[in-house]
């Protein structure tokens, strides 16, 4: 270790988790390779090359500005910007040779005279962005439609309980499905896209035109399990160091608010990495750490730039060994479904949640890029 904290990931393993994607869904479907939110931590253009490499035709973000960062990372392929868009905002993805999303008429005629690509939206059930109403998506299809310069292009929703619940994906899928023949009856060219990836690994129907990929992509488990499960392989591993070992007595307290008093003679090891780079404070006195291929108990108050293991006075442990936080050391591994599980979140968060002054180390397989 050269740097305090450091994100290894391995762009080919999302190569790879990409094409079993692909795999999945057959030669008939699309993949879109979601990179929003910096390639949920991984980073978004290194991983946006990946994806591509390893088959995927689509890429979505969720905002203007992170299509923009796609375009001046050289990335050419389609991009899909799913999020809201203000009137500020939608130039920006426009310029960015990005296609939008609609879901109300205000949003077309906003528009004005183009050159846009337009994907609308129907609510079946995420109650979130888009209309509910089958009729008022068809006009919204319908005005899209007529618009000079404006091209419909796709027609999309998304699920809400695709990682738990099949029941309710069903009955999203039999709205959805309403709108598609509809649409289709009118426009049989459109591109139709529905699945994340809990529903492109475990709902078949879903499928369409195109699936939309995240989090699966970076080999985390949308299930929030086991990626091994899904033939899926984590991207990335975080590091720290050992920066300071000291011995502790009993009634030996450490960190803030004295969480942790050692209970005999032991010793604590100190990594200086904490919340301020994404190890979420609740994993104090509740997480495990890899060090020369051993767990190690976190313990005390994770703090904005420092955390504590604690290990037994016999302890190996030295000034400089590598920390592996999330990632494999020897024949034990610590996944971010591991950590999320530990705090009741998901691995979404745990990688999002990466912060950016952890600096991104890039490579294939070992291989430096």
């Amino acid at each position: 270790m050269t740097v305090r904290a450091l994100a290894r990931v391995n762009l080919a393993a999302i190569e790879r988790n990409v094409s079993r994607l692909s795999g999945v869904v057959g030669g008939g479907t699309q993949v879109c390779a979601v990179v929003k939110a910096d390639g949920y931590g991984h980073g978004a253009v290194p991983s946006a090359r990946a994806a591509l490499r390893g088959g995927a035709s689509w890429l979505a973000v969720a905002t203007a500005l992170e299509a923009v960062e796609l375009r001046a990372g050289g990335i050419e392929e389609p991009v899909l910007v799913m999020g809201a868009l203000s009137a500020d905002e939608l130039p920006v993805a426009l310029e960015a040779d990005a296609d939008v999303v609609a879901w109300s008429e205000g949003f077309v005629d906003l528009l004005g005279p183009g050159p846009a690509r337009v994907h609308v939206k129907l609510d079946t059930g995420m109650g979130r962005l888009g209309t509910r109403d089958q009729g008022e998506a068809m006009r919204i299809a319908e005005r899209v439609d007529a618009a000079h310069g404006i091209g419909l292009v796709g027609a999309m929703t998304h699920f809400a309980t695709a990682d738990e619940d099949h029941e309710y994906v069903a009955v999203q899928l039999e709205r959805f499905n309403r709108f598609v023949d509809e649409l289709r009856e009118r426009w049989p060219e459109l591109l139709v896209h529905a699945a994340n990836s809990a529903a492109t690994l475990s709902v078949p129907a879903s499928h369409y035109d195109m699936v939309r990929c995240g989090i699966a992509m970076y080999g985390c488990d949308p299930m929030n399990q086991d990626p091994a499960a899904w033939g899926l392989e984590p991207a990335l591993e975080l590091h720290s160091y050992v920066a300071a070992v000291k011995p502790a007595r009993a009634g030996d307290s450490v960190g803030y608010g004295r969480r942790f008093v050692a209970g005999g003679d032991t010793k604590i090891a100190t990594l200086p990495i904490g919340y301020g780079d994404g190890i979420r404070r609740a994993l104090s006195n509740n997480c495990e750490v890899l060090v020369r291929g051993r767990r190690y108990p976190l313990v005390g108050t994770v703090s904005m730039d420092n955390i504590t293991l604690e290990a037994r006075p016999t302890t190996d442990i030295r000034i400089g060994d590598t920390a592996t936080i999330i990632g494999a050391d020897g024949g034990e591994r610590v996944t971010a479904e591991d950590l999320a599980r530990r705090i009741g979140t998901i691995n979404y968060e745990i990688v999002c949640g990466i912060s950016s002054r952890v600096p991104r180390e890039y490579h294939r397989d070992g291989s430096a890029v």
